[in-house]
Order: structure tokens, then C-alpha cells, then sequence
């Protein structure tokens, strides 16, 4: 286990994290802070617990949005299999009618026989 110090919001934070992940933290830290500026670009200039929980509504936002292109993304190509799914069985389903109908013509010639 590793221990890392972050900044963000002008103070400093003593992380843990696994070692090898100590920049992948940092990282996520900056993260953080970069969305802690666009806040207060846009006038919000309120308490530090304010500000961290308006950066963490930021990046959930984020996520759900990321989320929701992901599994429309899926969806679409679950659709899209199906559509082509169909297409295969109903190719399939026509072969069949036509090999029934030609082993009744068959069946049809040999009774005459």
C-alpha cells in the first residue's frame, strides 16, 4: 500500500492507494480541481465542502452522461443483431418451404409411379 499526497482546493489530502497507481491518483486529483475551477468560473465562490460537492455533482453528471451514450450505444447494436437475426431466419425459414415443397413434388412424383 502506497501513500499519496494530493492538493486540491489549496489543501492537502494523504491518500492511500495500491502501489503503481500513485500518478493515476494524482491524475484523478487534478481531475478534481480542474472541475473545482470551472465552478469558480462561474461565480461559485463558497466553502470548501460546497465546492468538493459540487465537483463530485459535476463528474456524476459526467459519468451518468457517459452511461447513458454507452448503453444507447449497446442498444442500438442489440437492435441491430436482432435486425439481422430476423433477416437469418427468415433466409432460413424460406430454404425450408422451398426443400419441403420440393420433397412433396417428390413424394408427389413416386406415388404416381
Amino acid at each position: 500500500m502506497s501513500q499519496v499526497t494530493v492538493r486540491i482546493n489549496g489543501f492537502s489530502y494523504a491518500v492511500g492507494c495500491k502501489e503503481g497507481q500513485e500518478k493515476h491518483l494524482q491524475a484523478m486529483a487534478q481531475e478534481v480541481e480542474r472541475r473545482i475551477d470551472r465552478i469558480r468560473e462561474l461565480g461559485g465562490h463558497s466553502g470548501e465542502g460546497r465546492l468538493l460537492a459540487l465537483a463530485a455533482l459535476l463528474m456524476a453528471d459526467e459519468i451518468h452522461d457517459l452511461t447513458a451514450e454507452k448503453m444507447s450505444s449497446d442498444t442500438a447494436h442489440q437492435l441491430a443483431e436482432g435486425r439481422q437475426a430476423r433477416i437469418e431466419n427468415e433466409r432460413r425459414r424460406d430454404q425450408l418451404a422451398h426443400l419441403a415443397e420440393h420433397a412433396e413434388n417428390i413424394a408427389a412424383a413416386m406415388e404416381e409411379d
